[in-house]
C-alpha cells in the first residue's frame, strides 16, 4: 500500500529560456529607477486626483472612460499605504513623503514589462519561428515610447497589456480547437479571452476596438465551422453557446462588476455630485444626503418642495422666483406682462421653495392623513415666500419669443386673468396611478389652458440680462411632442407644510426637515446613470501645447515633454524609436502591396506561395494589420483633443507586423543561399540601428543622465520635436 514511497517523487517541467529571459529584461527595463523622478509627471497630475479620491472614498466622474483602470492605479496606492493627501495641481511638483511613488507606478510598469513576453508568445501562436517571435519581443523591449508610458502612473501600458493578453488567449484557444475542443485548457483560454477583453474595455474605451476585432475574427472562424460536415448540429450549438458565454455574457457581467466595486468604494459625496440626479446625490453619504435624509417620500397637497431641473448641465438649477417683475419693455422693444419673474437659479435659496396646492381648496398645509398627488392630477404651485401662483399665458418669453412667458401671477385688475393650473405628468411612471415621489419621480408640468410644458430653456441657451440677475430663463414650451430633459423636474427637498400663516410658513421654509424615509437607488439605476454621464459628459476641448493630429503619429512628427528637472537639463519625453516606427510603416506598406499582388495572381490561378504559407500570411495580417487599423483609423472620426500616446496600442500591433514580413521575405523571396545570407546581414544591421536609437534616446526616456545643451540639440532629429532647452 505504501509502495509508492520506495521511488522518489520526480517533477519535470519545460522552461522556455527565451520567455524567461525576455520577462526578466522587460522587468529591468520598466522597473529600473521607477521612483525617479520623484515629481508629478505629465498626466499623473490627472490620474493622481482620482487615486486620492479613491483613498478618501469620495465619489467622482471621469468622462475619459470606465473606472477599472483608475481602480488598478488606486490599488497601487492602497498597497503602498497612500492616505490620499496630496495636492495634484501642477506637473513637476515634488511628491511629499507620504506619497508611495514606487507603489503607485508599479502596476503600469509591470503591465508594460509583461507586454514583452506576450509579444513573443503571440508570434509563436501565429506559427512563426522562435527567431521571429524573439525579434518581435525585442522590438517591444527597445521601444522608447512604450518604456516611457509604462514607467508612470498612466493607463496606456495597462490597456496594451490586456489587449495583447486577449489576442494571445484567443490564439491559444483557436489552436486548441481542432484537437482539444471543450477540454480544460480550451475553456481556460476562451474564458481568459473574454476576461481580458472586458478588462481592456474597463481600462479605456479604446479597448473596444480590439474587442470588436476579436469578435469579428471569432465570428469568421465559427462561420467556417458551420461548413464543416464532421460537426453535428448539437456540436455547433454547443460551440456557439460557449463563445457567446465567454466572449459576450461574461465580459458584460465583468464590466458591470467594475462599476459595482467603483460605486461601493466611492460612497461619500464629492465635487462631482452636481452633475448627477438628485436621487443619485441623495444615495451618497454627506452632501445632498444630509439635507434630504428622511424627507417624506410621497408629495401631497400642501407639500413644500424645491424643483430641480433634471438636465443638470451645463449647471444644475432650481425653479425660482423673487419679488422683481419682468420689465414693461425689453431691449428689443417687445412688451412683457410685467408679472413676477420666474427663473431657474443655480444655487440653493429660500426662494426656490414652492407649495403644492389643491385648486379646489384654500389651505396650504398637509392634511391628516396626507393626500398624495398622483400622475395626471391638477395642481397649483404657490411660491413659498411671495405666495404668488406659478402662471403662464400667451405672452412671449423674454429670450425665447417662440415660447410663452412663465411668471408668478400679480393681479393688476386688468383683462389678464390668472392661468395657474398645471397637470402633473410623471415621465418615469410604472402605471397611470403612480404617486409623485420625492427625488425618484421625474415630472413634467403641463399647463392646462395652453398645453405648454414648463421648461428651463436657460440651461441650453443664454442667461437673462441684468434685470433678471443673470439667472436662467424658464418658459412654457408650446411644442411638447416628446420631451427634452430641460422639460423634466424632480423634487429635491421636501417637507410637509404645517403652518397656514405666512410668517410662520416663512420660518418653516428656512428650517430643514428630519423624517426617516430611505430613498436608496438600486445598483442598476446608479450604473445606468453613471454610464450615461461618462458617455455624454464631455469637457470643453481646448487646444493643448502637445496635442496632435492622427496624421502626425505615423511619421512621429510630434512628441510630448513629460517632465523637466527644475535646475538641470534632465527631462523626459514621449518619443518613439524612430528606426522601429519607420520600419513598422515600411512593413505595413510591404504587407499591403504583397497581399494585393498575391490576390491578383491567385485570381489568375497563379500560386506563388504554398497554401499553408498563404493562410499564415492572412491570419497574421488579420491580427497585426487589423489590430493596427482598428486602433488607429477611428481617431480620424473623433472630435477630441488627441495626443501621441493614443497611437501606442496601434503602433504595438504594427511593430508585431515587422517580424511577420521579415520572415515571409526570408522564406519565400530570398531563395538562394547568397540572398538569404545578405538578407540576414541586413537584418542584423537594421536591428543594430534600432538598438542605437534606443540608446541615443534613453536619457530622455528615463530622465537621466542629464544632457548638456549640445547633446539636447543633437537629439532634435526633427524640427517639429519640442526638446526643452533652457536659456543660458
Amino acid at each position: 500500500m505504501l509502495g509508492f514511497l520506495k521511488e522518489p517523487v520526480v517533477v519535470t517541467a519545460k522552461i522556455n529560456v527565451n520567455l524567461v529571459a525576455l520577462t526578466v529584461m522587460g522587468l529591468i527595463s520598466r522597473l529600473w529607477g521607477l521612483c525617479y523622478p520623484r515629481a508629478v509627471v505629465f498626466d499623473e497630475v490627472y490620474y493622481g486626483q482620482f487615486v486620492s479620491l479613491y483613498m478618501k472614498r469620495i465619489f467622482f466622474v471621469d468622462d475619459s472612460g470606465p473606472p477599472f483602470g483608475h481602480m488598478l492605479l488606486a490599488l497601487g496606492g492602497y498597497l503602498g499605504g497612500f492616505d490620499g493627501n496630496f495636492l495634484w495641481n501642477r506637473i513637476g511638483a515634488e511628491y511629499s513623503m507620504n506619497v508611495p511613488v514606487w507603489s503607485l507606478r508599479l502596476l503600469p510598469a509591470l503591465a508594460g514589462a509583461l507586454c514583452v513576453p506576450l509579444a513573443y508568445q503571440i508570434l509563436v501562436e501565429l506559427h512563426f519561428s522562435h527567431c521571429a517571435a524573439l525579434g518581435a519581443a525585442l522590438l517591444i523591449l527597445l521601444e522608447n515610447s512604450l518604456i516611457t508610458q509604462s514607467r508612470f502612473m498612466l493607463l496606456e501600458s495597462i490597456l496594451i497589456f490586456f489587449i495583447l493578453l486577449a489576442v494571445l488567449s484567443y490564439l491559444k484557444f483557436y489552436n486548441l480547437q481542432k484537437h482539444s475542443a471543450f477540454s480544460g485548457s480550451w475553456w481556460f483560454w476562451l474564458l481568459l479571452t473574454g476576461v481580458a477583453c472586458s478588462c481592456a474595455v474597463g481600462v479605456k474605451y479604446m479597448g473596444l476596438f480590439t474587442y470588436m476585432l476579436l469578435l469579428a475574427i471569432a465570428g469568421l472562424h465559427f462561420w467556417h465551422m458551420i461548413g464543416d460536415q464532421n460537426l453535428s448540429n448539437v456540436s455547433l450549438l454547443c460551440h456557439f453557446l460557449a463563445r457567446a458565454l465567454a466572449l459576450i455574457i461574461i465580459p458584460m457581467g465583468l464590466y458591470l462588476s467594475f462599476f459595482y466595486v467603483h460605486l461601493a468604494l466611492l460612497y461619500r459625496s464629492g465635487p462631482h455630485d452636481q452633475i448627477m440626479t438628485s436621487a443619485f446625490q441623495a444615495s451618497l453619504e454627506g452632501g445632498l444626503a444630509r439635507i434630504t435624509q428622511g424627507q417624506p417620500l410621497e408629495v401631497a397637497y400642501g407639500s413644500q418642495i424645491t424643483l430641480r431641473n433634471v438636465l443638470g448641465k451645463p449647471m444644475q438649477c432650481w425653479l425660482h422666483s423673487h419679488t422683481n417683475t419682468y420689465p414693461i419693455r425689453y431691449e428689443n422693444g417687445r412688451g412683457s406682462s410685467h408679472q413676477q419673474q420666474v427663473t431657474c437659479y443655480p444655487f440653493k435659496d429660500v426662494n426656490n421653495w414652492w407649495i403644492v396646492k389643491d385648486p379646489g381648496m384654500q389651505q396650504l398645509v398637509v392634511s391628516n392623513p396626507p393626500r398624495p398627488v398622483r400622475h395626471g392630477h391638477i395642481v397649483q404651485l404657490v411660491h413659498g415666500i411671495t405666495t404668488r401662483y406659478l402662471n403662464t399665458h400667451d405672452v412671449a418669453a423674454p429670450l425665447s419669443p417662440h415660447s410663452q412667458e412663465v411668471s408668478c401671477y400679480i393681479d393688476y385688475n386688468i383683462s389678464m386673468p390668472a392661468q395657474n393650473l398645471w397637470r402633473v405628468e410623471i415621465v418615469n411612471r410604472e402605471s397611470d396611478t403612480d404617486v409623485w415621489k420625492t427625488i425618484l419621480s421625474e415630472v413634467r408640468f403641463v399647463h392646462v389652458n395652453t398645453s405648454a410644458v414648463l421648461k428651463a430653456s436657460g440651461v441650453t441657451g443664454a442667461s437673462l440680462p441684468e434685470w433678471g440677475y443673470r439667472q436662467l430663463e424658464v418658459v412654457g414650451e408650446k411644442l411638447s411632442k416628446g420631451y427634452h430633459q430641460s422639460m423634466v423636474w424632480n423634487v429635491e427637498e421636501h417637507r410637509y407644510g404645517k403652518s397656514q400663516e405666512q410668517k410662520e410658513r416663512e420660518v418653516e421654509l428656512h428650517s430643514p426637515t428630519q423624517m426617516d424615509i430611505s430613498k436608496n437607488l438600486s445598483f442598476m439605476a446608479k450604473f445606468t446613470e453613471l454610464q450615461w454621464k461618462i458617455l455624454t459628459l464631455k469637457n470643453e476641448d481646448t487646444e493643448h501645447k502637445y496635442s496632435s493630429s492622427a496624421l502626425d503619429w505615423i511619421t512621429m512628427d510630434t512628441n510630448i515633454a513629460y517632465w523637466l528637472h527644475p535646475t538641470s537639463g534632465a527631462q523626459i519625453h514621449l518619443l518613439g524609436n524612430v528606426a522601429t516606427w519607420a520600419s513598422a510603416n515600411a512593413a505595413a506598406l510591404v504587407y499591403l502591396c504583397l497581399s494585393l499582388w498575391y490576390l491578383l495572381r491567385r485570381r489568375r490561378k497563379i500560386y506563388d506561395i504554398p497554401e499553408d504559407a498563404w493562410q499564415l500570411w492572412i491570419s497574421a495580417g488579420g491580427i497585426c494589420g487589423g489590430g493596427w487599423a482598428v486602433n488607429y483609423l477611428p481617431f480620424f472620426l473623433m472630435e477630441k483633443t488627441l495626443f501621441l500616446y493614443h497611437y501606442l496600442p496601434a503602433v504595438t500591433f504594427q511593430i508585431l507586423l515587422i517580424p511577420v514580413v521579415l520572415q515571409h521575405l526570408g522564406d519565400h523571396l530570398c531563395r538562394s543561399v547568397l540572398l538569404k545570407s545578405m538578407f540576414s546581414a541586413l537584418i542584423v544591421a537594421w536591428f543594430s540601428s534600432v538598438y542605437f536609437v534606443y540608446c541615443s534616446f534613453s536619457p530622455v526616456t528615463y530622465g537621466r543622465p542629464a544632457l548638456s545643451l549640445t547633446e539636447l540639440k543633437a537629439l532634435r532629429w526633427k524640427d517639429t520635436w519640442n526638446i526643452l532647452i533652457r536659456k543660458q
